[in-house]
């Protein structure tokens, strides 16, 4: 079973395919209950060994609601998914 392990933020890259889709509502309720309750899924990354940081796979919203809470690292679970 995977582990989470703490990623610095800035070494995260947000696929294209992501942009357009953040809803800013849903970002400030995931803070404000990340505050109260603190993270409780994990995101999904994988490695790219090429950019040597680290690319989304899932949960962009979380990683936007840690970012406007002004943490610089985030618990994700490193994952083995190829390249779409």
């Amino acid at each position: 079973m995977l582990k989470p392990v703490p990623v610095k933020l800035a070494e995260i890259q947000v696929p294209m395919k992501f942009r357009g889709t953040l809803d800013a509502t849903k970002v400030a309720a995931l803070a404000e209950d990340i505050l109260q309750n603190g993270l409780k899924t994990p995101i999904q990354l994988r490695r790219d060994e090429k950019s040597r940081r680290y690319v989304l796979i899932a949960g962009l919203h979380r990683l936007e609601a840690m970012r406007s809470l002004g943490e610089a690292s985030i618990d994700a679970l490193i994952v083995a998914a190829r390249k779409l």
